[in-house]
């Protein structure tokens, strides 16, 4: 499993905008729960879903008027 934490602008605190909302809803269209932070959310994927994953967020954070969007992906091993 990976790791990843996104952030998406502009920021406005309080009102995360349909470029954020809309990108975290396309994460969990996948089927996968996004813990949504005032800074950066999180969600974790399998390695081989990911790319798909990622793609959409950003297509779907693009088209929603996003400025910048961070992504960071880590994988913890034990």
């Amino acid at each position: 499993m990976l790791t990843v934490e996104f952030t998406i602008e502009p920021f406005v605190e309080g009102d995360p905008g349909a470029h954020v909302t809309a990108a975290v809803a396309a994460v969990e269209a996948h089927g996968i729960a996004v813990d949504f932070g005032p800074f950066g959310s999180l969600f974790t994927a399998e390695e081989e879903t990911l790319p798909m994953i990622v793609a959409d967020l950003l297509k779907v954070a693009y088209s929603n008027g996003a400025t910048f969007v961070n992504i960071s992906v880590s994988r913890f091993e034990s």
